[in-house]
């Protein structure tokens, strides 16, 4: 009984129908259902939009910063590697599109809408902590010196604090250090990827396919790229893209298990939704064809089994 308990931790329960048994759920017959039963899921990330404009909006708390803490902040200003606008195309598009290619291949509006929904909730929901983190915490990044000071003639008051004449635009984007946004988001949304790559294409299904983990690891080693070149572009310091990873990974862990079983499960590759679907469908041909429904108990108590001769014919007994 205890071994059971724990195969079902790690491998989860027994699947309630296999992956080759599925049924059709087009975009045209059941998308409006859909969509109509998530309308508050989507006014929610409306909300979540707003925010997120206005704490890009507001200033940030402005930290004391001595001379003595200067050793830390004299990099220099570089441009970034990765721009903001790219952030946006590879975390939610690319996902996006991912997602687009398995529907048309699997015709499954249920798997497309909650991927989709997910990964927006992911997104949203660190960039809502990632800049509110950031405004509150006000730490100044590597380069804050020559944003204060681009004459690099520093100038201080009678505590000791700096009074910049920079920018005021770098002056602010002075003190959004942490945690990096560009590592939240990416993990946010290449984390979700690979969440969802992983229960598609049954990493763990224990056959020891080592391919299939590159395949998951791909997503998570562009994320990690983007975070090392926040470093090397010292906009950030590296406990800064650190915290901003893990939240992002976090957060998308929580918002793919909202919608979908965990990659190990024996159903990891299909939304909640979709399974609940298929037996509300079933049911009701059951209850539309009850005669045909007793015909296939039949068959199924009988000692004929469809595929009993392919697999006897694939273990060697004919």
């Amino acid at each position: 009984m205890s071994f059971q308990i724990l195969r079902n931790m790690f491998q989860g329960q027994q699947g309630r129908v296999e992956e080759n048994d599925f049924e059709l759920f087009y975009m045209k017959s059941h998308g409006r259902k859909v969509a109509r039963l998530h309308m508050h899921d989507w006014l929610i990330l409306i909300l979540l939009a707003i925010i997120e404009i206005i704490l890009n909006i507001i200033h940030p708390f402005y930290r004391f910063v001595g001379k003595d803490m200067m050793t830390d902040l004299k990099y220099p200003m570089k441009e970034n590697t990765v721009p903001l606008w790219a952030v946006p195309v590879y975390a939610v598009l690319l996902p996006i599109l991912v997602f687009t290619l398995i529907y048309f291949k699997r015709r499954d509006v249920y798997d497309l809408h909650h991927a989709i929904l997910g990964l927006l909730f992911s997104v949203l929901i660190t960039g809502v902590l990632t800049d509110a983190i950031k405004d509150a915490t006000g730490r100044p990044r590597p380069d804050f010196f020559w944003r204060c000071f681009p004459d690099g003639i520093d100038n201080y008051d009678k505590w000791g604090n700096v009074i910049c004449h920079g920018e005021s635009s770098d002056i602010r984007e002075g003190h959004k250090s942490f945690p990096s946004g560009h590592s939240s988001w990416s993990f946010a949304g290449l984390g979700f990827l690979a969440l969802y790559l992983a229960g598609k294409i049954k990493v763990f299904d224990r056959r020891g396919h080592v391919a299939k983990l590159c395949i998951v690891f791909l997503p998570l080693l562009m994320a990690s790229l983007v975070a090392v070149s926040r470093v090397d572009d010292y906009w950030h310091h590296w406990q800064d893209v650190f915290a901003g990873g893990i939240l992002g990974l976090t957060v998308a862990m929580f918002c793919y298990l909202q919608f979908f079983p965990a990659p190990y499960h024996s159903e990891g590759w299909g939304p909640y939704a979709y399974f609940r679907a298929l037996e509300e469908t079933r049911s009701n041909r059951a209850a539309n064809h009850p005669a045909d429904e007793v015909g296939m108990r039949a068959v199924g108590n009988s000692d004929y089994e469809p595929n009993s001769v392919q697999n006897d014919v694939e273990s060697g007994k004919l």
